[in-house]
């Protein structure tokens, strides 16, 4: 199989917010979903974006800007009609990707099937790579002794730092990257909004938005 036809699953969040919580709006973090999904297609991978639920995968409103690239106009109507994740054929792709945005600490880390999905592409050495509050993806996945995937790994994703410099380290479900921690993760951390990419064989995670990029660059390495 020749680079350009390898297959790129990129799973984002549904989640949107709730009035009633303190994440009254949120969803996926515009960059971590743009700067990556564009250097894959740009490489010439074949990319499917699923959710949980498919249809609408919401776009953060703070991560809206007059000052973003043209071209992730595209990558927000691509959000608009996500692939239901229980319609993909997970088996047949390359490399997953989880992008962040407060989103995912609220249905990725709950999914079950995610959880069935990041288990096989660990077991079968496949990529998996995920942005900021995206590796809150990998935290329910085991091995097949039982033991959290992360555990042991060299894994970074938004700090405790930057989510208590957003005010948000009380409104999460959790804090992620104590959860890492807690699962035997080998954390790694840069100061906070710094690009910072870890890789640990074929898991690579960045810490924050500013890592997209990397992150993106070294998952094509990886593939």
């Amino acid at each position: 199989m020749s680079d350009k036809n390898k297959k790129i699953l990129i799973v984002t969040t549904n989640y949107r917010g709730d009035e009633n919580l303190d994440i009254k709006e949120t969803g996926v973090w515009l960059e971590e979903f743009a700067v990556p999904y564009l250097v894959f297609k740009d490489t010439g991978y074949e990319i499917t974006v699923a959710s949980p639920m498919g249809g609408l995968s919401p776009v953060d409103e703070n991560s809206m800007s007059c000052s973003n690239p043209m071209e992730w106009d595209e990558c927000i109507k691509i959000l608009r009609e996500t692939t239901r994740l229980s319609e993909v054929d997970y088996k047949n792709y390359d490399a997953l990707f989880l992008p962040g945005g407060h989103g995912p600490m609220f249905d990725l880390a709950q999914d079950l099937l995610l959880k069935e999905i990041v288990e096989y592409f660990y077991e079968n050495d496949k990529v998996l790579s995920a942005v900021c509050h995206g590796p809150a993806g990998f935290v329910q996945a085991q091995d097949k002794h039982g033991e959290p995937v992360v555990k042991g790994k060299k894994i970074t994703s938004f700090t405790n730092k930057e989510e208590h410099i957003m005010k948000l380290d009380e409104a999460v479900p959790f804090l992620l990257e104590t959860k890492l921690r807690e699962l035997g993760a080998r954390f790694e951390d840069s100061i906070p909004w710094s690009e910072h990419v870890c890789v640990d064989g074929k898991i690579i995670t960045g810490q924050n938005p500013r890592s997209s990029l990397l992150l993106a660059e070294k998952v094509v390495d990886a593939l």
